[in-house]
């Protein structure tokens, strides 16, 4: 069974960083992506970042390039989003999901493997 660990999260001020980790296990072969997805409070769900685990690709949300960066760990099994100079807009629960068709695109549909999440909270 495919399974996605995320943690990482905490309370941080404007300014200053957090790495998110994101642990998954369980697939049969190494052609998916991982994205990273937030949901703010009162707002849906949004992409930020994604990684293709067979050639390494990324993509970016605008908002957060030049501040974040995904990479990936293929022996650990461990996709990471470093945040750089956060902001209060990044205040969200940030998920990791998993397109086993490894397309690496924003939109939720794509992804049908969901971690439960875990809290940032970027204070001003």
């Amino acid at each position: 069974e495919e399974q996605l660990v995320e943690s990482g999260g905490g309370l941080v001020q404007a300014g200053e960083s957090l790495r998110l980790s994101c642990v998954h296990s369980g697939f049969t072969d190494d052609d998916y992506a991982i994205a990273w997805f937030r949901q703010a409070p009162g707002k849906g769900r949004e992409g930020v970042s994604c990684i293709r685990r067979r050639d390494g690709t990324t993509d970016y949300i605008e908002s957060v390039k030049g501040r974040f960066t995904i990479a990936s760990d293929l022996a650990k099994n461990t996709v990471w989003l470093q945040m750089n100079n956060l902001e209060p807009d990044d205040t969200a629960i940030y998920y990791c999901a998993a397109d086993i068709w490894g397309s690496c695109g924003f939109q939720e549909y794509l992804y049908n493997v969901w971690g439960q999440g875990t809290q940032v909270t970027v204070s001003s």
